[in-house]
């Protein structure tokens, strides 16, 4: 008999819907689950029972993921709740004011479990703060569950929510959706409101979702999407729900693919070339024209993109004559979505990455780690990484598709034929 972390949280939100499981059964749940992976700093479990215990029946009115249990990432802020961008500087932190993510999970009747672990200020690929222990993936609790996302990732890959919310700057959302089996989608720029700081300065960062399906991170996506007055860049509205887009065929698609590491010279894995492999035969199979090309971004785009991402932490202002190399790559405009791998290894040992006493050499290890996924942070396309593919080690590995910009819905079609043509969600870690 199925457990209710079993459940889709698109299966949940339909059993709130029908009377059959209360918001406050699905907050109990996964409340009496233990965090054996780091994905937690804070849990929240007074807060999350009487919130669900507040949820009223709203029949024919709830959405689709009203009374669904989620977590909010440590970057995010949420009042009355400690939040401490990853960082010792502020643990006691807590905001008087939440911003646009919180308060979009909070209209949308989500109940939120307490905020997940991040590394400090969210910008190493892994997540090994000074206020939690590490994120590990719970494929393999010695390895690292990536970053900055991993806490999110952790908890959703180990069953503690059934989808949350991350964000992504240079592949934050899809390198821990790879180091743990999951969908890990980054929505176009502008598409989700970054209220109340009014965006984040550089364009590079973005809230998306993480998910064990593609139309749970579709959902989740319709919840969060919107613009709010003061925002830098919004995002075309979509002619229909996200949700939506996952029921329908994508048509046949031009789709290129190349290998070749962006950022740096970087060995991939077999494995990581495997699952590219396979993904490309899979998408021919379904009828996609895939095409091999030529790395399509300059090698002289990656200092600009180092710079941006030393003043994303920094919060400081991209320089105005660097700002051409942000826009996207019109070297595509033949294709509708491109296929790399998402890492160049599988997901690492904890610490293996971490070098605190030579921060130049922790960056260059990242980059070898992640060599495709910042390109579309500085694009700002959509990209997503899906579960393909394991080792013979039982460790997952992704591959991300992208697609052009504002194309979301496009992108959701293909990943939920892809999903259909070789499903993953049957596939649990160890003690799931």
């Amino acid at each position: 008999m199925s457990a209710l972390h079993d459940l889709s949280a698109l299966d949940q939100g339909a059993a709130v819907r029908r009377g059959e499981v209360s918001p406050r059964e699905l907050a109990s749940h996964y409340l009496d689950r233990a965090d054996e992976v780091g994905a937690f700093v804070t849990r929240t479990p007074e807060l999350a029972l009487a919130r669900a215990a507040s949820l009223v029946p709203v029949p024919g009115g709830a959405g689709p993921l009203y009374g669904v249990p989620t977590a909010i990432k440590d970057l995010n802020l949420t009042a009355g709740v400690r939040t401490t961008f990853g960082s010792a500087a502020f643990a006691d932190f807590v905001p008087e004011v939440s911003d646009a993510v919180t308060l979009s999970l909070e209209v949308a009747g989500m109940v939120s479990l307490g905020k997940t672990n991040t590394p400090e200020f969210g910008s190493p690929c892994y997540t090994e703060p000074d206020v939690a222990p590490p994120a590990v993936t719970p494929w393999d609790r010695t390895r690292m569950a990536g970053g900055s996302s991993g806490g999110a990732a952790a908890a959703v890959a180990a069953g503690l929510v059934p989808v949350a919310q991350g964000s992504d700057g240079g592949g934050s959302i899809r390198i821990p959706a790879a180091c743990c089996g999951l969908v890990g989608l980054k929505p176009t720029r502008g598409r989700i409101s970054g209220y109340p700081m009014y965006g984040e300065v550089t364009g590079l960062a973005t809230a998306g979702t993480l998910a064990r399906t593609v139309r749970d991170a579709a959902a989740l996506l319709d919840v969060l999407a919107g613009r709010r007055v003061g925002d830098p860049a919004w995002a075309p509205p979509p002619a229909e729900p996200f949700l939506a887009s996952c029921d329908r065929e994508p048509g046949h698609l031009r789709i290129a693919r190349f290998v070749e590491p962006v950022i740096t010279d970087a060995a991939v894995d077999p494995e990581c070339v495997a699952a590219w492999e396979t993904a490309s035969t899979l998408l021919a199979s379904l009828g996609h024209e895939v095409e091999d090309i030529p790395v399509p971004m300059p090698r002289e785009a990656v200092p600009t993109f180092e710079t941006c991402w030393a003043v994303l932490t920094a919060l400081s202002v991209v320089p105005p004559e660097k700002e051409v190399l942000l826009r996207p790559l019109t070297t595509l405009a033949p294709y509708d979505a491109v296929l790399t791998p998402t890492l160049a290894v599988p997901p690492l040992p904890v610490g293996a990455i971490r070098d605190d006493a030579n921060p130049a050499a922790d960056f260059a290890a990242q980059k070898a780690f992640t060599p495709w996924t910042s390109a579309w942070n500085v694009t700002g396309m959509p990209a997503v990484s899906l579960p393909l593919h394991w080792t013979p080690e039982g460790l997952p590995v992704g591959v991300m598709l992208a697609a052009r910009p504002a194309e979301e819905g496009l992108l959701l079609a293909l990943a939920a034929q892809v999903e259909a043509a070789s499903p993953w969600a049957g596939r649990h870690p160890p003690g799931w």
